[in-house]
């Protein structure tokens, strides 16, 4: 059954469905009274007024309000049958206008547009309004969850108005006495909702426990447990707890209505109770009830969501792990920590030889966070790691960086760029050769020394025209080299102040001689700051010790 607002929703559709149609009706139908024009294009206008009045014939019949109350109709079904015609209407209106256009009905050209202007109209009216009108009404009957409706619907705290009817539920009357049941259930069932009855307030409950009603209309005085008895037992149970209850009474004492709100009841009707006061708390009660079931489906589908997003951020941080490399033993030496954020985030970092003599070493940090950061980083890495960057020799810094700078704009990487970091120490000459784009510098950690490794240049993808420039150090041995992300020093303190790059740096001269430091004592110092919170970003750190070439 139609509220009055759907009503008159359905009845504006009606209307301006049919607006068009009149235009194309009146123009064809004139078009047709000219003996000249019937006589070139009349078996094509025949078939747009055909089409038209089939098109007024299917709205009457689709859009009359007792068919579809009785039998909604298919939406699918519909949106063949009403294109077919106005199809038609288009197309020979085309064909009349081609013909038109040739000199041939110059004056029946302004007609004809009317016309299919029209047409055109009606098809956007009938995609925009009577298809989701259709499909809404044809759903109605197919599940127990609430639809929308053709019109806003009031607040749920809002009466309804006389004559309004509420959505369907399903409603228990708990009444001792035969003749108020049957009145409740008639005047409920005229509703369209479905009811259910019990005499008794042990039969209530265990009528609630059998069919969970959405709504209980609760009289408060009988034989065997009274009304607070059942409220309040209802309200104690997990799976009756959600049912609304409307307490029923002749009595209008204050006490009595303040105790049944403060157990727990929605409202307190007093008998006799009037039609459209009972309409008004049934349906209010009712979309009430409905809108806790949604918030708690909502809930539960966030929880469950949740919980995915978290195991599918699990399994990614598991897989970015799995790609770092092992630790390197020889005449270089790595160490790394990697502890993704909650989040998740982009870092990545990895170190290969790339001849016999070229060792490269590098790490990434991709702006942002989530599947998405992590996926692009790891994308990089393996171009690195493939030495696949097209035209790109490996053994410069500047060209690797300027190929990721091609290789990954961001515009074309849901406007995500990364940080970067990239070294080539050359084994016989033991130098160092590295470019940074937007990262934090690279220290060397020489004897009672720390220098900065680090060149000027914007993040990779920010502009594609960037350039990039490489500067050469030597290492000495026994020398480390360390590389990191920014989750390693932008730290907030218990304080709410920002640890900074310079508080790293005094940090790391802290850790001399260069054998003394570690990327653990690197974590370590960073927990220590957060406890009792986690990180919030992805730490990285990556520590390579330069040793004697016959260091085993």
């Amino acid at each position: 059954m139609f509220t009055p607002a759907q009503r008159q929703h359905l009845a504006k559709v009606r209307h301006d469905l049919r607006t068009p149609l009149n235009h194309i009706l009146g123009y064809a139908e004139m078009l047709l009274e000219d003996p000249a024009i019937a006589e070139r294009v009349g078996a094509d206008l025949e078939k747009i007024r055909r089409s038209g009045r089939r098109l007024l014939d299917l709205i009457q019949e689709y859009l009359d309000e007792e068919k579809m109350s009785a039998t909604p109709p298919d939406a699918m079904k519909l949106l063949h049958d009403l294109r077919t015609p106005i199809n038609h209407i288009i197309g020979y209106s085309e064909l009349i206008q081609e013909r038109s256009e040739e000199g041939n009905l110059v004056e029946a050209q302004q007609d004809l547009d009317r016309i299919h202007a029209a047409a055109k109209a009606w098809l956007a009216l009938m995609e925009r309004e009577l298809i989701p009108l259709t499909t809404l009404v044809s759903s109605k009957n197919k599940t127990e969850e609430p639809q929308p409706s053709l019109a806003p619907p009031p607040p749920a705290t809002t009466p309804a108005k006389p004559g309004q009817r509420a959505a369907p539920g399903k409603i228990l009357v708990v009444d001792d006495d035969p003749g108020n049941r049957d009145l409740l259930r008639r005047r409920l069932q005229r509703e369209g909702h479905e009811v259910l009855e019990a005499s008794t307030g042990l039969g209530a409950l265990d009528a609630m426990r059998m069919s969970l009603p959405d709504l209980v209309l609760l009289d408060i005085e009988m034989p065997d447990i009274d009304g607070y008895e059942v409220l309040a037992s209802a309200k104690s149970d997990a799976t009756l707890a959600s049912a609304a209850m409307i307490m029923v009474s002749g009595f209008d004492r204050q006490e009595w209505i303040a105790r049944c709100i403060e157990a727990g009841a929605e409202d307190y009707l007093i008998k006799p109770f009037d039609p459209v006061l009972l309409r008004a708390r049934v349906s209010a009660c009712l979309e009430k009830n409905r809108l806790r079931d949604q918030e708690r489906r909502t809930h539960q589908a966030l929880v469950a969501s949740q919980a995915r997003l978290a195991s599918e951020l699990a399994e990614a941080a598991a897989y970015a792990r799995s790609l770092m490399p092992p630790p390197l033993h020889g005449s270089i030496e790595t160490q790394w920590e990697f502890h993704p954020s909650a989040q998740l985030g982009g870092d990545a970092f990895g170190y290969h030889w790339i001849d016999e003599t070229h060792f490269a070493f590098y790490l990434l940090d991709v702006s942002g966070h989530g599947i998405g950061a992590a996926l692009l980083s790891v994308s990089a890495v393996n171009l690195l790691r493939s030495q696949s960057l097209p035209g790109v020799d490996p053994r410069s810094p500047a060209q690797v960086l300027t190929g990721l700078n091609k290789a990954f704009p961001m515009e074309a990487h849901n406007n995500q760029y990364f940080t970067a970091w990239y070294g080539v120490f050359h084994k016989p000459s033991r130098q160092l050769r590295y470019a940074s784009a937007g990262h934090p510098p690279g220290f060397l950690l020489g004897p009672g020394t720390v220098l900065d490794l680090r060149t000027a240049a914007p993040p990779v993808g920010c502009f594609g025209e960037a350039t990039f420039t490489e500067q050469s150090t030597s290492i000495p041995r026994g020398a480390q080299v360390v590389i990191y992300s920014d989750g390693a020093y932008e730290l907030e303190t218990h304080s709410g102040r920002t640890e900074s790059l310079m508080d790293f740096r005094a940090w790391i001269l802290t850790q001399l001689p260069p054998s003394s430091f570690t990327p653990a004592g690197c974590v370590a110092r960073a927990r220590n700051i957060l406890a009792p919170r986690g990180f919030d970003d992805d730490l990285s750190v990556l520590a390579l010790r330069f040793l004697d070439d016959d260091t085993v």
